[in-house]
């Protein structure tokens, strides 16, 4: 066969739209693992804001199940069951001056459960300000209290860098100090305890990603605060990358040092670099992009899942355990320091760290780089590449049928994608790709635990993803087995969100759970995937002789491989968009008789459609009227080892 073969052929259905080429490369290939293994359009209904945003953040309370959403001069908190605002916090900028031409926008940077209410910051007209909010009560409207100026939480302009987190009644913050975004460092900012900063060369030029407080029930004195950011590699040399992933980590307990040696600053502050990628090949993906910490019971058990991308347009998802992180920085030498390390050892955690001797001070000071480098689990490579360009992850825990706890990872991608990827064994599974109808990128995502849905933002709207989405692979026990959802098994109702005794196979998705008491289940409700094939329907069409003529057979799942059976024979299918078709340049006494689209897919079988072509007679004058109308041409490429695309040919 040659590298190309032009077939030529009029589709003389509507139900094909024709496209540019461009359009076809958001089309998962058929037969890949590496995409998605179905594919939805649209995910629920969109709340819309009346305006639309430069920026939003949202913010879920796990002990109230509480979502929400700051904008430009407003809070709302929302229900995303329903798609609807239970009130809104209009937080318009305390000085009415002018910015530029516009009047000022207060942006909400900051939302978080602080002491006994919600405490949000804003940009406030280029002056950053705090305020506390109380939700109504008891027919009583809500109240919004002017807190303090926000210099240090919130950013100036919502174009900078900035993080924020409450750990034990005490407030967390990265935002610069100074209105051109410079002075940007961590910082223990309000609360109980002391009011502690980092010392001013710790850092390159950095960019805050996350910080998570990972709790320690036996040890609550030792536990930490992990800081996740990327920063300008010190190294300027032509083969150096300009940007190094850290993470960063620093006490609960820390208040500084004494009034003689680092007052107020960290005395535990340590970072270290976090490798993602192939340190046999030394080619690493350096850019970190976002993080999701899942927490567990023991603390050497959390997980961080942490996004990368890289210069050659590829994206990857490390993994990481704290029990990994916290071994560099218990047993890794100081970069930069050969003598001996003093008792306390730098970065301890010390109930009282102002007595702290100056000895251990001094390496903290100058010297606060571990030598050693924090590599993922899966250490020789990333769990999971995509040339997708995702931009934020988030990880929920899902228990199963069997009950075992799978991690699903949801990644979001710049143009309005979720991939759900099942993590399952050493190697990722994609489960499926929800497409968000959007006019914007994806400007913030949050996951609700126990609703199971995630809510995704855009400049103009916000959208709920169910997580839960079951009729997808509600056609047979088969379907809903295959789909390796863990969300979703097999039961007398058909497929529906996980119960204990449900038909699930999670790890490699063979279909022999399936009993023949399963398969004969009675009919239930059936999806929009549902064909009539199921019924043993055969189409049939009356085709004249000499006419160009094809079938076509909707993809069901991007993984199964689909042929055309005919007359005893097998031919490959031709994939365009969701459909797999089988192309008749010109009707002969060979091409009559009856056509099966089968698929399949593991251990699993199936005729998706059928069809029976039969000949119709025509008149000479009726065939030429249909050939003359074949004056545009669809050229299909076929090319060896890619995915089939349409060119137009006159």
């Amino acid at each position: 066969m040659s590298e190309f073969a032009y077939i030529f052929i009029l589709l003389v259905s509507v139900e094909f739209q024709i496209v540019h080429n461009d359009h076809l490369q958001d089309t998962p290939t058929l037969g890949s693992k590496n995409t998605p293994r179905l594919v939805n359009e649209i995910g629920r209904g969109a709340l819309r804001y009346e305006v639309n945003q430069n920026h939003s953040v949202f913010s879920y309370l796990e002990d109230s199940e509480e979502l929400y959403i700051g904008g430009s001069d407003f809070v709302l908190k929302i229900d995303v069951d329903h798609d609807r605002i239970l009130e809104n916090y209009p937080l318009k900028p305390t000085d009415q001056q002018q910015c530029g031409e516009d009047p000022c926008k207060n942006v909400i940077t900051v939302i978080e459960k602080f002491q006994d209410s919600l405490f949000v910051c804003g940009t406030n007209g280029n002056k950053p300000q705090c305020w506390k909010l109380f939700p109504s009560v008891n027919n009583q409207s809500h109240e919004i209290v002017e807190s303090y100026e926000g210099t240090g939480v919130s950013p100036f302009a919502y174009t900078q860098n900035s993080l924020s987190l409450t750990v034990d009644g005490d407030l967390y913050a990265a935002a610069p100090l100074d209105a051109d975004g410079s002075s940007l460092q961590f910082r223990r900012k309000a609360g109980t305890r002391t009011n502690v900063w980092m010392y001013d060369s710790w850092v390159s030029e950095p960019t805050f990603i996350s910080a998570s407080w990972v709790k320690r029930e036996d040890d609550p004195d030792n536990e930490k605060i992990y800081i996740f950011f990327r920063e300008k590699n010190s190294d300027h040399s032509p083969e150096a990358d300009p940007w190094i992933s850290r993470v960063a980590r620093v006490c609960k307990v820390d208040e500084g040092g004494s009034k003689r040696f680092f007052q107020n600053m960290w005395t535990s502050f340590l970072k270290a670099r976090l490798v993602c990628g192939f340190p046999e090949e030394s080619l690493y993906f350096n850019y970190l992009q976002d993080v999701y910490v899942t927490h567990a019971k023991d603390w050497r058990d959390t997980r961080v899942y942490a996004l990368f991308t890289s210069s050659w347009n590829s994206t990857a998802v490390c993994v990481y355990s704290i029990e990994m992180i916290e071994e560099i920085f218990e047993n890794s030498t100081f970069r930069g320091y050969d003598k001996s390390i003093p008792n306390p050892r730098p970065g301890a955690c010390v109930k009282n760290s102002k007595v702290l001797p100056q000895s251990t001070l001094s390496i903290v000071k100058d010297h606060p780089e571990m030598t050693d480098w924090v590599h993922s689990l899966h250490y020789t490579s990333p769990f999971y590449i995509s040339s997708n360009n995702y931009t934020k992850i988030a990880v929920d825990q899902v228990q199963a049928a069997d009950q075992h706890t799978y991690n699903v990872l949801l990644l979001a991608t710049d143009s309005g994608k979720i991939h759900k990827v099942l993590e399952a064994g050493s190697e990722p599974f994609i489960i499926s790709e929800t497409q968000l109808p959007n006019n914007s990128t994806i400007q913030a995502m949050k996951l609700d635990l126990k609703k199971k849905k995630l809510v995704v933002g855009f400049s103009e709207k916000i959208s709920t993803v169910d997580l839960q989405q079951c009729e997808e692979y509600n056609n047979s026990c088969a379907d809903c087995v295959l789909a390796r959802d863990p969300y979703c098994s097999w039961t007398a109702l058909g497929c529906i969100p996980t119960v204990s005794g449900g038909i699930q196979n999670i790890m490699d998705g063979q279909t022999s759970v399936c009993s023949t008491t399963a398969n004969d289940q009675k009919q239930v409700t059936r999806s929009k995937r549902d064909n009539v094939s199921a019924l043993n329907i055969r189409t049939v069409h009356s085709v004249p002789r000499g006419v160009p003529f094809y079938l076509s057979c909707p993809i069901d799942s991007y993984h199964a491989v689909y042929t055309w059976e005919h007359g005893g024979h097998s031919s490959p299918c031709l994939q365009m968009l969701s459909n797999c078709l089988h192309l008749i340049p010109s009707m002969a006494e060979e091409n009559y008789g009856d056509y099966d689209c089968v698929s399949k897919e593991r251990d699993y079988t199936k005729v998706v459609t059928k069809y029976r072509l039969t000949r119709q007679n025509i008149s000479l004058h009726s065939k030429l009227f249909l050939m003359n109308r074949t004056t545009l041409k669809e050229t299909v490429l076929i090319m060896r080892g890619a995915k089939h695309q349409v060119l137009l040919h006159r």
